[in-house]
């Protein structure tokens, strides 16, 4: 063959793989067998029901060609589904929701797994906490809470679920933002939310920091009454006229919001296809629908910015934790 002929062969051997590479029509990455969606609660919790609207809208819209596995991992605040995922590195067919635990369990030496040992892969919603007192309380207003704690910290018994947990952060961001001592809160810890709102109405603590979900009802039926909320904007319904910590001077904003990791080590392909699964999920009517029913409000992100979210909550976390005396010895090196 002539010199230039052999040239111009050995060209296009080289330049169509790369054209089949960069042609629309590549396959890109795409689960090829089930997808395990790990919960690390039991079933029926909100984290759960997450899960399951998501398994619900994938299947029934055939937005996957393959089946969806909702895989429920209990314990340790969400530790052992996280770690159950991590068994499966840099695997794009297991992803498991998130929350606040994530960082919390790991600040608090609860756990050595941190957000840096996932992939982020989306912010899917937030879960608004809501300050309220039971109906017959002295105190009326955001402000006269506030002002009874600068007061006496200890002078008001709140309720919440959980030492370290969201409620409890909540609470801790809108005291010391009003520059008390939040060391001398007078916190009780309740097992759920539900056991929080039922010792409120009964006057066993004067209020609480708790889900919206969990408040709307008793506000509704005037068994409570809603100070305040810890998120961006006002609520809509039956809270609507509840004005948020920003709206009383008081710069706190947390929410018990919920997203997606997958596995440490996460191919660019692999993020990208979920990024474009989560973007359609949200959009859906099912989805909206959902959201509107659990009293939740959508806040999505994709996967590079879920990674930077997940920097500055556990940078915000890391402070307010310290405060409260929680910060743990134990706790992964930033």
């Amino acid at each position: 063959m002539p010199r230039p002929a052999l040239r111009s062969a050995f060209a296009i051997a080289v330049a169509l793989p790369l054209c089949l590479l960069a042609s629309p029509g590549h396959a890109a990455w795409k689960p090829e067998r089930t997808v395990e969606l790990i919960v690390g609660t039991d079933p029926g919790s909100g984290f759960d029901r997450t899960a399951r609207i998501l398994q619900k809208i994938w299947q029934t819209q055939h937005m996957l060609d393959v089946p969806v596995t909702v895989v429920n991992k209990p314990g340790a605040g969400g530790a052992i589904g996280w770690t159950y995922m991590n068994t499966h590195p840099r695997n794009g067919n297991y992803l498991s929701i998130m929350s606040p635990l994530l960082l919390s369990n790991n600040l608090t030496g609860n756990s050595p797994l941190s957000f840096h040992d996932t992939t982020p892969v989306s912010l899917l919603e937030n879960e608004e906490i809501v300050a309220a007192v039971y109906s017959g309380s002295q105190i009326k207003t955001g402000g006269d809470f506030i002002a009874r704690l600068k007061q006496d910290p200890a002078s008001v018994a709140v309720g919440v679920s959980g030492i370290g947990g969201q409620n409890h952060i909540a609470l801790g961001l809108v005291a010391a933002a009003s520059g008390i001592d939040v060391t001398k809160l007078k916190v009780v810890a309740f097992s759920g939310s539900g056991d929080v709102v039922t010792a409120v109405i009964g006057g066993h603590v004067e209020s609480t920091f708790s889900p919206a979900s969990s408040v709307e009802p008793q506000v509704q039926a005037g068994r409570m009454r809603a100070i305040g909320v810890s998120s961006e904007k006002r609520l809509e319904g039956v809270l609507a006229n509840v004005p948020t910590w920003r709206e009383q001077g008081i710069d706190a904003v947390f929410s018990n919001w919920r997203g997606i990791v997958g596995p440490k080590g996460m191919t660019a392909d692999q993020i990208a296809y979920w990024d474009g699964i989560f973007a359609k999920t949200v959009a859906t009517k099912d989805w909206q629908q959902e959201v509107e029913r659990q009293h939740l409000t959508t806040h999505y992100l994709d996967g590079k910015a879920t990674g930077a979210f997940l920097a500055q909550e556990n940078d915000k976390l890391a402070q307010i934790l310290k405060q409260l005396g929680l910060a743990g010895k134990t706790a992964a090196k930033q």
